[in-house]
């Protein structure tokens, strides 16, 4: 599929008006000739559907049901260019690992490569980019993927844990949508898996390949945790095997990426005390990682915006190792105090309103040569626009000097 051509001539309405929408506004008035466009942000309730011959939506706007008059930029851009594109989706470790294999197959494969999608970009942005050569590797959400169908020449699915169930109300819908990576792959594609995600129900053709989990330090990497070695595996071995690039070098290439923003990054010292960021973290698991990550680490902070998951494995790991001191604050925060009231020990948690007052505490409960991190576990809306704002204002409370 051309998109210029496939929208040309069409009545078309952008269905949001976010970083994406605007981004396809401004793709549809530089290369198509569309019979109309218009804007629109409200519910789906208040679109004339029979006005338009296509609707691209965002990503962020929930709609369960699938309709074939709806469609999204990640949808087009696959359509058009799906043989050039290794898309990277997992609950979490995506950002991190499409950055990694972006670098290395920019160094390393002899083709130019672009970063795209979820990470920030919007594929359509990128259109006057692409070469017969290009490599682009694609960030997915599953927002992006749920109504797509069309799945990338490389998929890579790193893992699934119970996440957005505000959105999808349910972990088959949420699934459902991580699995349209692969869904739609031929015989000729490509889909690296993580060990123990369940493919129950996905019959694509593509070639599977298994990830185990990394055992030891196999590569030398800057970026901090256990789990990046296991996301650096995956690099390597799509770069070696669908790529041919050079093993030693795709090696050298990995140890030259570092932290991105908000995971696991290192924010400063104060009183001979190490501060970390790790504000991206919205999972349980997340935070056992990057205590796990970060040496000396002595107070974690925890809390956000509540959608509903299951945080029993958390709770098992705090009432686990009471060596650490954990502050809860806002809505999580209070639910997994509350629940693990009656689970032993607890002088060593805290609860507090706001993030503000979990760095006072934790500048005065942690001891000098140990670290604190702020790995949430939850999302940040409702109290910060995103999680990078909460990151930047844990950074600012962290190095304000006042008490």
């Amino acid at each position: 599929m051309d998109i210029v051509q496939y929208l040309n001539g069409k009545r078309i309405l952008i269905w949001g008006y976010g970083r994406e929408g605007k981004s396809t506004e401004h793709f549809l008035a530089t290369y198509c000739t569309p019979a109309s466009v218009d804007v629109y942000e409200g519910d789906k309730n208040g679109i004339d559907e029979a006005k338009y011959d296509l609707i691209i939506k965002s990503p962020g706007i929930p709609m369960l049901a699938y309709d074939p008059k709806y469609t999204s930029q990640t949808e087009l851009f696959l359509g058009q260019f799906k043989d050039k594109v290794i898309g990277v989706t997992g609950t979490k470790g995506k950002s991190t690992t499409a950055t990694m294999l972006h670098h290395v197959l920019s160094v390393c494969s002899g083709r130019p490569a672009l970063l795209l999608g979820n990470i920030g970009k919007p594929c359509l942005d990128y259109y006057g980019d692409m070469t017969e050569d290009t490599l682009v590797v694609f960030e997915l959400s599953c927002h992006q993927l749920f109504h797509t169908k069309v799945s990338p020449h490389v998929a890579v699915l790193l893992n699934i844990f119970e996440e957005h169930l505000d959105y999808y109300q349910t972990m088959e819908r949420y699934v459902a949508s991580k699995h349209a990576i692969a869904r739609y792959q031929t015989a000729d594609d490509f889909l690296y898996c993580g060990f123990g995600v369940d493919l129950t129900g996905v019959s694509a053709e593509g070639k599977r390949t298994v990830i185990a989990p990394v055992t030891e330090k196999k590569y030398d990497l800057q970026i901090l945790g256990e789990q990046n070695q296991y996301n650096a595996e995956f690099v390597y071995r799509i770069a070696t095997e669908v790529y041919g690039c050079d093993g030693n070098a795709v090696k050298d290439a990995l140890s030259q990426v570092g932290n991105l923003p908000h995971r696991l990054a290192y924010v400063g010292e104060k009183n001979n005390v190490r501060y970390y960021d790790d504000s991206i973290a919205t999972i349980p698991e997340a935070v056992i990682c990057a205590v796990r990550a970060i040496a000396d680490v002595q107070t974690v902070i925890i809390g956000g915006m509540d959608r509903g998951i299951d945080y029993g494995v958390l709770e098992s790991f705090v009432a686990e190792h009471p060596q650490y001191n954990y502050i809860f604050m806002y809505d999580t925060g209070k639910r997994i105090y509350g629940e693990m009231k009656d689970s032993g020990q607890c002088e060593n948690r805290f609860l507090v309103e706001t993030l503000e007052e979990a760095v006072k505490l934790a500048k005065k409960i942690t001891v000098a040569g140990k670290a604190c991190v702020m790995s949430p576990a939850a999302p940040s809306y409702g109290v910060f626009k995103n999680f990078e704002e909460r990151g930047d204002k844990f950074k600012e409370y962290v190095m304000w000097d006042a008490e």
